[in-house]
């Protein structure tokens, strides 16, 4: 069985594609997987890092405003479909998944052109355009968030979840481990910020007006080009209550002993806070393609399982917000029941046991 996996771009795009290899990896051994990225994406990093080989495609996105960049985007287009044909002809994969991304365009119009049956996963609640333009192609759409049938047909929609890194997901039973780890007390509120791997600067400023709530202790990820900027603010205020980290390894164990979690609102934040299920305050990036974080941000906040505060007020509202939150013991219970009915931990495998089954029955029987 062989299945060649498309796209990346971004973590949001890339993870969930390496949570559904794994998974395809574990119910069928036997499983040839072959990934397709966009040269100089971290995609081209991250996933022979997880074990898997890549090709990379000469592609890029198309700028929405006038730019001179736009200029060669029909030549990358066009190089990228040949390549991707090259691939795909030597590869002979029995299916195709598209998770997005610059490079899923031109691969899975290609492989539909070869009648190489093809599958989406869309992360968000308001696709991209380029998923939104494949699904007429697609034989299944792999959807986070229900009612996505504005988008895509509903025949082929399956609501799965989005993928998550299973490694960061097992919370259970280890809070006092996570609160050693992070050299923290058992008896204060902690509070966990987490703007992306690359942290996030608006969050960054806002959280410095709340490090003096009382009885809180912080778990403050601020992404690398933060890192010293926040590490002399702690040591010149002298915050012993802050513990400052650029990036967290063991993310599964800030999450465990987290009582309350500030985030951007990405797909793949939102599915591991579903799964992990904590009171959350999400800030959607204001810039982000689509303005896909608040949408996804919009659909929790409606079913009260987040709290929703946008970027431009994040300065004038997170402290009342997170004192009020903090003080309120039946809220963080209403949000924390309420978001984990979001989560769903088996996505990968509910997507990996859907694509198998679509090659199983499309391939003749032995003899």
């Amino acid at each position: 069985m062989k299945v060649l996996i498309s796209g990346g771009g971004t973590g949001g795009h890339i993870f969930p594609a390496i949570a559904i290899a794994k998974a395809l990896q574990r119910l069928r051994p036997d499983v040839e997987i072959l990934f397709v990225g966009a040269k100089g994406k971290m995609e081209m990093d991250k996933v022979p890092s997880a074990g898997f080989p890549i090709k990379g495609l000469w592609i890029s996105g198309f700028n929405r405003s006038l730019s001179a960049s736009n200029l060669i985007f029909p030549i990358k287009l066009m190089v990228s479909s040949i390549d991707a044909y090259q691939i795909l002809r030597k590869f002979h994969p029995d299916i195709v998944v598209g998770v997005g991304g610059f490079a899923s365009g031109p691969v899975l119009r290609i492989a539909s052109y070869l009648k190489i049956p093809i599958v989406i996963q869309e992360q968000n609640s308001f696709p991209g355009v380029t998923n939104r333009i494949l699904a007429k192609k697609a034989s299944r759409i792999f959807t986070a968030y229900p009612d996505m049938e504005e988008f895509f047909p509903a025949e082929k929609t399956l609501l799965t979840g989005n993928p998550v890194r299973r490694e960061v997901i097992k919370i259970e039973g280890k809070r006092e481990e996570g609160l050693s780890y992070l050299e923290l007390q058992d008896n204060l509120t902690t509070i966990m910020v987490i703007g992306g791997s690359q942290g996030a600067l608006s969050i960054n400023e806002a959280v410095k007006n709340c490090f003096l709530i009382n009885n809180t202790q912080w778990i403050w990820q601020t992404g690398k080009y933060y890192y010293e900027t926040a590490k002399l603010f702690v040591s010149k205020n002298q915050l012993k209550n802050v513990r400052v980290r650029d990036f967290i390894d063991r993310i599964d164990l800030a999450y465990a002993a987290a009582d309350v979690i500030i985030s951007r609102a990405g797909a793949i934040a939102i599915s591991e806070l579903c799964v992990v299920g904590k009171p959350s305050i999400l800030v959607p990036y204001p810039y982000a393609a689509a303005n896909h974080q608040m949408h996804n941000a919009r659909r929790l906040e409606a079913a009260r399982a987040a709290i929703l505060i946008k970027d431009n007020e994040l300065q004038n509202s997170l402290f009342t917000t997170l004192q009020q939150l903090i003080m309120d013991k039946d809220w963080q219970k209403s949000l924390s029941t309420n978001i984990s009915k979001w989560g769903i931990p088996d996505a990968d495998e509910r997507i990996a046991q859907e694509i198998i089954q679509m090659v199983e029955n499309s391939k003749p029987a032995t003899p």
